[in-house]
């Protein structure tokens, strides 16, 4: 495990602290195990949504994981080139497109599933079985997110 940044006492004993050196040790760790499966951590997020929201307009993905248009198109064109995606005019309305996964898309999803679970198995190895079981309850409360709930609303 890396050694602690240098921080005043009175930041290092922060929650708010903790939990960014937490989160950036988390992303890392994720952002390892999405790379060797051939992802950057935002391709993952996009396919990802695609999976769960497919077929979905560009516009639509884009705001369901707050990424800026601009960026949304490159990361599709990404996904598009490596066969993950297909992109076609939505038949709703032809001025919109319409992305959705294909099959090694899918396949690609379910093994960075498993790849950042086991990230995150890494993460919070320090911890027992029932620390890890509080710790989430207790994360998800300050949080403000609701198990089960789609923030995307």
């Amino acid at each position: 495990m890396p050694t602690t940044p240098p921080a005043p006492s009175t930041i290092r004993t922060l929650p708010s602290w903790l939990l960014g050196r937490a989160a950036a040790r988390g992303r890392g760790l994720v952002a390892d195990a999405l790379a060797r499966e051939g992802l950057k951590m935002w391709h993952h997020v996009v396919l990802s949504a695609v999976a769960d929201l497919g077929p979905v307009a560009q516009a639509e993905l884009g705001r369901s994981v707050s990424l800026d248009p601009k960026d949304v198109v490159g990361v599709i064109n990404d996904l598009q080139a490596e066969g993950l995606v297909d992109r076609a005019p939505d038949p709703a309305d032809r001025r919109k497109n319409a992305i959705t996964i294909t099959g090694e898309g899918r396949r690609l999803v379910t093994r960075c599933a498993a790849a950042a679970e086991r990230a995150n198995d890494d993460l919070l190895a320090p911890l027992s079985a029932a620390e890890r079981e509080r710790f989430l309850a207790m994360l998800t409360r300050i949080s403000g997110v609701d198990e089960g709930r789609d923030d995307r609303a």
